[in-house]
């Protein structure tokens, strides 16, 4: 038997014949064959894909593996074939798919239990990780690209499975539509990497790549125009300014959808797109500012409208734009690793606080709105527990995952010198404060769900813990968010990251260095981190004293600060804005123009006009036909005339000119 390492297709292949067997045959089937499908062909893609790593760590001594299976595009010299590789960062990402993929499985055939096209939900989110992996695993950015688009089509169909409720119909084209934006400067991007390099290979382009002198600080060259296209891409996918505005309203589809595609995968292709991408990055800097500048901005913008959101999964969702920030941030000064060590922590926690939502949302009997829940941390106490971790997380409190990932970022930027040493100093404030604003809303989320008293009617919902299958991956998330981020945790004593280590061999010198010595960094690091969680303790302190001590003090600001709060709870008005701005005009011009002026009056026009012609001849012609037999005659005598006449003409004309 072939090592798995050298059948790496197999990883994807069995999601994909998940989704095709429940999609053909799991409409007759009862839930338990449809569960036994999508479970085991996920489960056994993480068995494999565990397999698969194994091997590169221990076998090959993680040495960078690739196989080309066979040519798929071959034209002139171009070729792009289905070539998949392995390597420290395909690692990480293939295990965070498959294993928290896995997990929200197993979540949702206790949450989608009693709903309808069951089969159907999961031969779409089987068809969503297999896009995702051939994502991840392509040696190509052509085959690349197929995951990329992949899986926007898989976020149309999930986001919209309701897809009698109109809002959830339009939440899933809002999606695809926003996504191909941002796909059409990707494109772009691809584009120009074949005219400068001749291929679209990852090892043979960036091998030519790497010896290029970088483009001049705010000089729009080749690589910097090409990153800058790629980041386009980048913020559709991963819902960046200012391309966000799909995200929030994809919380339409269900709870284990918000937390696979919308927390701990799909919107995270952008990120790992910019970390693979990290040589082409580096050879640009102004790319490298703009990136860190965008991700910074950002992190902050969705942190505010997240203080002020109502429903329990758009705080959630605006955390995830947030975060999702926090990664570009990373990226953009340069520690690619630590924007991928809190893309693999952030996958923990937040699939974690959206399925312990959706443990809250299914105890509730279907209600999201947090300002008509309150005092369920004792009858919901395993949700309660994991959903306080999965916070804590979040909110960088030490010693769980998120605090290690947020500190090595925040670091980071403190040290950047692109752009200016003040640049960096700037990001690292404005990502600190966006860093006490997320605890501050994360913990109002936990007071106002959990704490208090109950502001429902106990007689009419009747709250319920949730069932093994789903509190079995609360559980396992929550262990995961406590102790993920401790393979960095010896470097905050002098020794090493072990993360950063393992992803070394992918980026090497792109990874942004430090003039200062070691000793000053470990210094520098733990004051900074010290910092940092005063920052989170202050925005626990300020939501506490809100929400527990003074409960009726939220109502006297809002009244105080009336204008401030209606701009941040309606999100500052972005949606109006693009609809006035963009939509509507849209609307008009294919209404009016293309519709009523083109379509209908020139095109429909034009066909009409010939035909109405064509029947007026036609009705003219068919009165000749009048039946009468006189008339018959006269017409006989003058065609036999006409023709006499033509055959006669050329004899007569001589005679004619004698006579004149």
């Amino acid at each position: 038997m072939q090592p798995i390492l050298e059948q790496l297709w197999i990883i994807p292949l069995l999601p994909l014949l998940g989704s095709a067997i429940n999609g053909l045959f799991g409409e007759k089937w009862p839930n338990k064959i449809v569960n036994s499908v999508a479970l085991g062909s996920t489960g056994l893609s993480f068995l494999f894909a565990l397999e698969a790593v194994r091997e590169f760590v221990f076998v090959r001594n993680q040495q960078f593996f690739r196989k080309e299976y066979f040519d798929w595009i071959i034209a002139g010299n171009f070729r792009a074939g289905f070539d998949l590789q392995m390597d420290q960062l395909t690692v990480v990402m293939v295990l965070v798919v498959t294993g928290v993929g896995f997990l929200i499985h197993i979540y949702s055939t206790g949450y989608m239990a009693h709903e309808g096209g069951y089969y159907r939900f999961f031969s779409y989110l089987n068809l969503f990780m297999f896009f995702m992996l051939i994502l991840v695993l392509a040696a190509n950015y052509v085959l690349l690209f197929v995951g990329w688009e992949g899986v926007g089509l898989s976020s149309y169909l999930l986001i919209g499975f309701y897809f009698l409720r109109k809002s959830a119909a339009d939440a899933g084209k809002k999606a695809f539509i926003v996504n191909r934006i941002g796909d059409f400067g990707f494109m772009l991007g691809m584009f120009l990497l074949f005219r400068t390099f001749h291929t679209l290979d990852f090892k043979t382009l960036f091998d030519a790549a790497a010896p290029m002198a970088s483009d001049a600080f705010g000089h729009l060259g080749t690589l910097t125009a090409a990153c800058l296209l790629l980041f386009m891409g980048a913020c559709g996918k991963s819902a960046q300014l200012p391309l966000y505005v799909w995200l929030p309203d994809a919380m339409e589809g269900p709870t284990p959808v918000s937390a696979l595609i919308h927390a701990a995968t799909m919107v995270t292709a952008g990120v790992y797109v910019v970390a693979r991408s990290h040589i082409l990055f580096t050879h640009a800097p102004t790319a490298m500012l703009v990136v860190a500048i965008v991700g910074c901005a950002t992190a902050f913008f969705a942190a505010t409208i997240g203080l002020a959101q109502r429903d329990i999964k758009k705080v959630l969702a605006y955390s995830t734009v947030s975060q999702l920030g926090y990664m570009f941030l990373g990226c953009g000064v340069g520690a690619f690793g630590a924007g991928i060590f809190h893309l693999m922590t952030h996958a923990f926690f937040k699939a974690l606080l959206f399925l312990a939502a959706g443990s809250v949302i299914h105890a509730m009997g279907g209600e999201q709105d947090m300002l008509k829940m309150g005092g369920l941390s004792r009858k919901i106490k395993y949700t309660y527990w994991t959903m306080l971790i999965a916070t804590l997380a979040i909110a960088g409190i030490p010693p769980l995952a998120g605090f290690f990932s947020k500190d090595s970022i925040l670091l980071s930027a403190f040290q950047s010198e692109n752009g200016g040493g003040s640049t960096g100093h700037i990001l690292y404030g404005v990502g600190l404060f966006t860093a006490l604003l997320t605890s501050f809303y994360m913990f109002r989320l936990i007071f106002l769900t959990f704490h208090g008293k109950p502001r429902y009617d106990e007689h009419h919902v009747h709250v319920h813990e949730s069932p093994w299958s789903m509190l079995g991956p609360l559980v396992t998330l929550a262990v995961l968010s406590v102790i993920g981020g401790w393979v960095a945790a010896p470097a905050l004593w002098g020794g090493e990251d072990h993360f950063a280590n393992f992803l070394g061999p992918v980026f090497g010198g792109a990874e942004a260095g430090s003039a200062i010595t070691e000793a000053a960094r470990h210094q520098l690091e733990l004051t900074l981190a010290i910092v940092a969680v005063l920052a989170a303790l202050a925005g626990l302190g300020v939501a506490f004293w809100l929400y527990i001590r003074q409960p009726g003090k939220p109502a006297e600001l809002v009244k105080s600060f009336k204008g401030a709060y209606t701009a941040v709870y309606n999100k500052y008005y972005v949606d109006e804005l693009y609809d006035a701005v963009i939509v509507q005009p849209l609307m008009w011009i294919s209404t009016q123009v293309l519709w009523k002026a083109v379509d209908v009056r020139v095109i429909d026009g034009a066909v009409n006009g010939v035909a109405e012609s064509l029947s007026n001849t036609g009705d003219a012609v068919r009165h000749t036909q009048s039946g009468n037999t006189r008339s018959y005659a006269v017409w006989v005598v003058v065609g036999a005339l006409v023709v006499i006449a033509i055959i006669f003409w050329p004899a007569l004309k001589p005679a004619l000119g004698m006579v004149r």
